[in-house]
């Protein structure tokens, strides 16, 4: 396959998870109904956007991993190469496309969300933080080292879950089902600590909207996503034996 095939795959793949995941959390987790002058809140909830989160992963991995391997995710790219899954020389260009495809998919997000009249940036679109939610932030005030060790082990081991689903001794065509769960369960872990990253591309989209906060805090959700791939890229061949690849 051309290395521009596997560009256009994950620009769009990356689109959509971003698109997707933060759409469902900026326009469809608190939703207010209007019955009988009293607001019922219909949205979905953390749990809704943790399973929106999944679904666009396992979409995506059944639509463009035959294209490009549906990484989606800087992290996801470091990590497979460092477990021999991946050309070094296909990371720098696989992350530039993920970086301009969940800004793009950020970008329509915000064009659809303006469209309501009290709509904001400033009130967080969905960006990853930590610390103080008074100044943007993690949604439960989580300590930055909570938050980066947060980010680390839940990064490392949705990286061994996707090695380990697409191992060669896998049963085959079952790994995106095994990927987009297991992201949807990290999800449910980590929302409240961090609003959920272990993938750059899908905090890098809102914060340039966002500003301000969300770009001074992006350097840890750059670094323990990578770090924590990079740690599932090492370990995981040592724990899985001979015929990995």
């Amino acid at each position: 396959m051309k290395l521009i095939n596997k560009l256009l795959a994950e620009f769009f793949g990356t689109f959509w998870l971003v698109f997707g995941g933060c759409g469902s959390a900026v326009l469809a987790s608190a939703f207010f109904a209007i019955e009988a002058q009293t607001p019922i809140n219909i949205g979905i909830g953390l749990i809704g956007v943790s399973f929106a989160f999944g679904l666009t992963v396992l979409t995506m991995a059944y639509a463009i991993g035959h294209v490009s391997g549906c990484h989606l995710n800087p992290a996801v790219s470091v990590g497979l190469a460092v477990g021999g899954r991946h050309p070094w020389n296909e990371v720098g260009p696989y992350i530039v496309a993920q970086i301009l495809g969940g800004v793009a998919g950020a970008g329509v997000l915000g064009v659809i969300a303006s469209g309501q009249e009290d709509f904001k940036f400033s009130d967080g679109f969905a960006a990853n933080g930590y610390g103080a939610l008074e100044v943007g932030g993690s949604p439960g005030d989580y300590s930055m080292i909570a938050c980066l060790v947060a980010e680390i082990v839940l990064t490392f081991f949705f990286l061994m879950i996707i090695l380990g689903a697409t191992d060669k001794r896998a049963p085959a065509g079952f790994a995106p089902i095994a990927i987009g769960f297991g992201l949807t369960l990290i999800h449910l872990i980590g929302i409240p600590v961090t609003n959920l990253s272990v993938n750059p591309a899908r905090s890098t989209g809102p914060a340039v909207f966002v500003g301000g906060w969300a770009i001074q805090q992006l350097w840890l959700f750059w670094l323990a996503p990578v770090v924590g791939a990079a740690l599932a890229g090492v370990l995981y061949p040592r724990v899985a034996g001979a015929g990995n690849d």
